[in-house]
């Protein structure tokens, strides 16, 4: 019998780390339960620390083991399911794939604290720093690139859905919630992501 899978999330309106691995669990084909532990509460904290080593989520427990950070959890994913696609197959794509995931995981602070994940929320934003700008224009030279070296081969940053695009779409929220600038290439691969089966059911879910 197969080790269970669960996955330890937060409020799916807010929790744009949570989305990410739910998305590799969903592109893999893997069957997993979920825990949804609501957040900003008094209790929250703890409830997070009875199961996260981190005191974070998300969480993935898989048999007697604990992974945690989306990232990491993306990785382990790849390898328990190699067959699944969840990094491109192709060396450069790969290589190219990893590296904007880190640099998604690890910057665009200014976009994160200016323009959080809210689901629920349609609020155009008309005074962008230029910090934030900065920001936005990294991203739009991202995603227009690995179009145009990718495009051919599907409608997502790599062709086929991959960890890559689960790393940018709480991004792909962020820009259509608060109505950012972007070029057509992006708007179109936006609306790729938003389009997604997995993502309407992670946003229906969201807001029910």
């Amino acid at each position: 019998m197969e080790k269970p899978i669960t996955l330890v999330i937060g409020t799916r309106r807010y929790s744009s780390w949570s989305l990410r691995p739910w998305l590799m669990l969903k592109a893999a084909n893997v069957p997993f339960s979920e825990i949804e532990i609501t957040l900003r509460q008094p209790d929250t904290k703890s409830k997070i620390l009875d199961v996260s080593p981190s005191g974070k989520v998300p969480l993935l427990i898989h048999g007697d083991l604990k992974v945690w950070d989306s990232l990491s959890i993306g990785e382990y994913l790849a390898e328990q399911f190699p067959n699944a696609g969840l990094w491109p197959s192709d060396l450069s794509a790969r290589v190219l794939a990893r590296s904007i995931s880190a640099e998604m995981h690890s910057g665009f602070q200014t976009l994160r604290n200016t323009c959080p994940m809210d689901l629920g929320l349609d609020s155009p934003m008309t005074d962008l720093s230029e910090d934030l700008l900065t920001d936005i224009r990294r991203i739009e030279a991202i995603w227009t690139e690995c179009r145009r070296l990718y495009g051919p081969h599907g409608p997502f940053l790599f062709g086929s859905f991959s960890i890559a695009d689960a790393m940018f779409a709480p991004v792909v929220t962020r820009f259509r919630t608060y109505h950012l600038p972007m070029n057509k290439v992006c708007l179109d691969y936006c609306q790729s992501v938003a389009e997604l089966p997995w993502m309407r059911e992670w946003t229906k879910n969201a807001l029910s």
